[in-house]
């Protein structure tokens, strides 16, 4: 059974058995009020007839039931009773409504107490059947003569409470109609605000959406448009270096982490990409999106966090593969370039030449790889720098390799993805110096030492030098004097990156229209 038939199944048990409460409670209050009052008239009645002087003579005349008879019923008819019965010390009628019956014995046996003198209420059967008395004793002289007992039938009271509860039937049933409407539109008001799904499938949903959370390696946070935090995920937990059995949720987002911008987003309802954003220290790259609801209203917003280091890391891993594919490409067109020189020698016949053009290429490529391999023995360094020779060749730029450089003791534990990064780096930006000097001669020169406790990288190039008021910011990272490299302002960054986790120092000198000199100095032993 669907969720919302069993809310307006439920809710229409409920308003039933509320109206059956109802009717059943409202009519015993009736019935027992009406009785209430019914004994209440019957006694008041009995206590005035009690207490008329015409009445008491009477029980001292020859024919008492003559004189009474007459009085009691026109008071009866007056007040509506079903009877007025006056009676002697012995229970003898003197009054009653059917006139047969004066002279007989009072029926119901309920006059002892007026016989003491006190009126009372009290219900008895009698010759008309079960009725509601009152009775009132008839004083003489100080003494108890007689009794007036003044009595509606049973069968009149519930006639009357017979008619109240035909009203209240009638109530009842409009209340439960209203109900079932009401129940009806709430059910279906509920099924339209969960969009028809089951507990069942909203219980899934839940499930799922807290493992997708958790799954996102990003820190999530949304609030409602009062700035509270609805939905936290457990990387959030760990950027705001909060426990996860402290609970964020209800929490207004300004006392767990201040300047958000999330309420901005909430008023604006415009997102935010990309936005750096200091967190204990650290930065964090924050998108924030508006939250609308199906009319479009803003109901929320949320931010994705992430650590800026783990996108430069990813930057340094594509700096990696994007030098090892130019470096592949530069020798490729390279020797493409030397094999058509070799062919047009062959064919114009000139062999002479074309073994000496062949032993000179041999001879420098293979001095360049022996003095590679004997001084920089590690393959992923060896082969990097030799893509440069390559690209350089390519640039037609003069890339040297000081002689005296040796990179022989460098330490399995300094990583060689940030030698790579840190190296390919500095001459990727010498390469573009160079280019932009407007010199005939390009020159850039390389040093690798690792004499010492210290390894020494350094990177010399002829362009055109730092100006003065560049110099401070060259590290800052978007930083750049390069109008068409769109990713430049990165490089000179992630170099002073890798150097600081090294332990290392970073340093240039320059000299405007001259060229620049940058020195890496990082320690063997991590900087411990």
């Amino acid at each position: 059974m669907r969720l919302h038939t069993k809310l307006m199944l439920g809710l229409s048990f409920l308003i039933m058995l509320m109206g059956g409460i109802f009717e059943f409670t409202y009519k015993n209050i009736m019935e027992s009020n009406l009785k209430h009052e019914k004994g209440k008239n019957a006694l008041a009645v009995a206590q005035s007839i009690s207490n008329m002087p015409n009445i008491q003579e009477a029980f001292y005349t020859k024919d008492p039931a003559s004189i009474i008879q007459p009085i009691a019923e026109k008071i009866r008819k007056q007040v509506g009773a079903e009877f007025i019965v006056i009676g002697n010390r012995n229970e003898i009628r003197y009054s009653h409504p059917n006139p047969n019956r004066i002279g007989h014995r009072m029926v119901g046996g309920d006059n002892e107490a007026a016989f003491k003198g006190k009126s009372a209420i009290s219900e008895s059967t009698g010759t008309l059947g079960p009725s509601l008395r009152g009775k009132a004793p008839i004083f003489y002289q100080g003494k108890v003569i007689g009794v007036v007992s003044v009595g509606y039938l049973q069968t009149d009271i519930a006639e009357e409470v017979s008619k109240v509860q035909k009203r209240i039937f009638m109530t009842t049933i409009g209340i439960l109609l209203g109900g079932l409407l009401i129940s009806l539109l709430i059910s279906l008001h509920i099924k339209k605000a969960i969009f028809g799904l089951e507990p069942e499938e909203i219980a899934w949903m839940y499930q799922e959406k807290h493992a997708i959370l958790e799954s996102i390696h990003e820190g999530i946070i949304a609030v409602d448009t009062k700035g509270l935090i609805t939905v936290v995920n457990e990387t959030a937990h760990k950027i705001l270096h909060v426990p996860n059995d402290i609970l964020l949720r209800g929490k207004r987002i300004d006392d767990v982490l201040e300047n958000t911008r999330l309420l901005d987003v909430v008023k604006t309802g415009q997102a935010e990409y990309d936005r750096e954003f200091m967190i204990l220290g650290e930065v964090y790259l924050a998108n924030r999106i508006p939250i609308f609801d199906k009319r479009g209203v803003v109901i929320g917003a949320v931010a994705s966090l992430r650590n800026k280091n783990d996108l430069s890391y990813l930057l340094q891993e594509l700096s990696h593969v994007k030098a090892y594919a130019e470096g592949l490409r530069a020798q490729t067109h390279e020797y493409s370039n030397r094999l058509y020189t070799l062919l047009g020698l062959i064919q114009l016949g000139s062999y002479k030449e074309a073994i000496d053009f062949i032993s000179k290429e041999v001879d420098v490529a293979q001095g360049i790889i022996h003095f590679l391999m004997k001084e920089i023995p590690d393959p992923i360094l060896a082969g990097f720098i030799l893509g440069k020779v390559s690209l350089a060749s390519e640039l037609k730029i003069d890339f040297s390799i000081d002689r005296d450089s040796s990179f022989i003791d460098v330490p399995a534990e300094i990583s060689r993805d940030s030698l790579v990064t840190i190296i390919g780096n500095l001459i990727n930006n010498a390469f573009d110096a160079v280019r932009e000097n407007g010199k005939e001669e390009k020159k850039v020169a390389l040093f690798l030492t690792d004499l010492g406790k210290e390894l020494i990288i350094e990177v010399e190039d002829n362009g055109n030098g730092i100006a003065k008021d560049e110099a401070k910011r060259i590290f800052q990272e978007g930083y750049t004097t390069k109008n068409k490299n769109t990713n430049a302002g990165i490089g000179l960054c992630l170099v002073q990156k890798e150097i600081h986790a090294l332990g290392g120092t970073i340093t240039f000198s320059t000299n405007e229209g001259e060229g620049t000199v940058f020195t890496v100095a990082i320690p063997k032993n991590g900087g411990i």
